[in-house]
């Protein structure tokens, strides 16, 4: 028997719909969103609009960075307990509404330690505040599922939390929002998406429900992300925002895989961005993984459908879409990464490395750290 969760209450989608918070009821709404982009795109003073613009009733919380910290999510909590919300409204990238997620839990089970989330049995749901996410970003789809990632900066390492009460209780996926999205972090996210649709799509422990949603977004990112990127249209913004809250729904029911695994051991210790890092290490994982028959299988389906072997696709869309070919290319120095080396290996054997459809032993993780960190062939 499997229990699959989908999201809370809807998913509201379209142009212009971020106009739905006119229609929550509310005392007192606390946001959080990041730095200053979500100012400046004037998205928080859309928000707080359609909230009634009572300064009295709405407190913004922001400064979340780009892999939000304990440290970060800390603060929102001593600000979220002087406050006593009834709604939070998380507005953003992933960091921001993983960050609102915490913060909301911990404000409503005060008994609950930031540094221990990891290791205890949450509870399974919020009954004092109403949650709502708003992304920016076309790629986490943490509007739709149950998990926050934070960075333990003791650890350098970047942890996910699960739990129902974790998941937003309303997602509004408007394509005017990542509009004013830079080009790279357009293709990182877009990518970052991809990544959760195809980790989804493979996984062993899927299922009729999570193979259709994640194999409709691997497609249709595929054929959307480079229009959204290259053009800025708003139709293939939306289908872009569309796609990438299919694939969270997808991932969060089945699983990731390796890919995720790598990418939070050289995040957590680099600061590197999430779909940055998950965008480089795809097609190396892809086709590692594909040596397994049933995820060969399904590779070859995907590969009927577009018309030219998928794993060569991905590594030509990271190029076309100005994606680094390695880990070495971004910026990490090899001096560094010699030093970090065993460290790198051993974070990359946590988390969702575990899920992965082949089982990874220590030995094949050393050459395959090297192999995205140099960009070297697979030959082990």
């Amino acid at each position: 028997m499997k229990t699959l969760r989908f999201n809370g209450d809807a998913i509201v989608t379209g142009v212009n719909s971020m106009e739905y918070l006119k229609e929550i009821k509310y005392n007192k709404a606390f946001i959080v969103t990041g730095g200053q982009s979500m100012f400046n795109s004037g998205v928080i003073d859309k928000v707080k609009e359609y909230l009634g613009n009572d300064e009295d009733r709405i407190f913004v919380y922001s400064g979340i960075g780009k892999n939000p910290t304990t440290e970060e999510v800390k603060k929102g909590i001593e600000s979220i307990k002087k406050f006593e919300p009834d709604l939070v409204v998380a507005v953003g990238g992933g960091s921001p509404i993983d960050a609102a997620k915490i913060i909301a839990l911990v404000y409503e089970y005060p008994e609950l330690k930031v540094e221990n989330l990891t290791n205890c049995i949450l509870p399974e749901k919020r009954y004092k505040t109403k949650f709502v996410a708003i992304p920016s970003t076309s790629g986490t789809a943490s509007e739709v599922t149950h998990v926050s990632v934070l960075t333990y900066e003791d650890v350098n390492l970047k942890l996910g939390i699960k739990s129902p009460s974790l998941r937003p209780d309303v997602a509004i996926l408007d394509g005017n929002i990542p509009m004013t999205l830079p080009y790279n972090i357009a293709a990182e996210t877009g990518m970052d998406a991809l990544t959760h649709a195809i980790e989804a799509y493979i996984n062993k422990t899927g299922d009729d429900f999570t193979e259709v949603l994640a194999k409709g977004a691997i497609e249709g990112l595929i054929e959307w992300l480079p229009i959204a990127c290259n053009n800025k249209d708003i139709e293939s913004r939306q289908k872009v925002h569309n796609y990438q809250s299919m694939a969270g729904m997808a991932f969060s029911n089945s699983g990731l895989g390796m890919v995720h695994g790598v990418s939070h051991a050289f995040g957590g210790k680099y600061n590197l961005a999430h779909g940055l890092t998950n965008a480089v290490i795809l097609p190396y994982a892809m086709k590692y993984n594909s040596r397994d028959k049933e995820v060969s299988k399904k590779f070859s389906k995907l590969s009927a459908v577009i018309g030219t072997n998928i794993i060569e696709k991905v590594a030509m869309l990271n190029k076309e879409l100005g994606i680094p070919n390695c880990i070495k290319d971004t910026g990490i120095s090899e001096e560094d990464f010699n030093k970090d080396y065993e460290l790198l290996v051993k974070n990359s054997m946590c988390g969702s490395t575990v899920a992965n459809p082949i089982k990874i032993d220590i030995e094949v993780m050393k050459e395959f750290v090297k192999t995205v960190y140099y960009g070297s062939e697979i030959d082990y």
